[in-house]
């Protein structure tokens, strides 16, 4: 019985450790950040021309692990978009979070 309890106490642990962690951000100081996003994040079906013709995704609704993430990697040099990694190199870590809090909570459909 004891053999069976720490089992399943142990499987839960393991459960819990291999979730996600969520990003702490607060929407509303992310809102107050967006002017350097929205110049390309903003416009639907907008392409950039710099440093190759592609369309520029749209943030509303994305998850904002990946957004933390993926400003990380900007930051970082593992994404190499100049833009983009001239904006990451301005934000801090809740920078980052508060702007993935108010993408994600901001979806608004489809890109057209």
């Amino acid at each position: 019985m004891k053999a069976t309890q720490i089992t399943t106490a142990v499987a839960a642990l393991a459960c819990a450790l291999a979730l996600p962690a969520h990003a702490a951000g607060d929407p509303v100081k992310g809102r107050e950040k967006t002017s350097m996003c929205a110049g390309c994040h903003g416009i639907p079906g907008w392409k950039t021309a710099y440093p190759a013709t592609y369309k520029v995704p749209k943030l509303g609704g994305q998850h904002e692990e990946y957004l933390v993430a993926a400003l990380k990697q900007y930051k970082n040099g593992e994404r190499s978009h100049p833009s983009m990694k001239a904006i990451a190199a301005s934000l801090t870590e809740e920078d980052m979070q508060n702007l993935a809090a108010y993408y994600a909570s901001s979806y608004s459909g489809p890109s057209k």
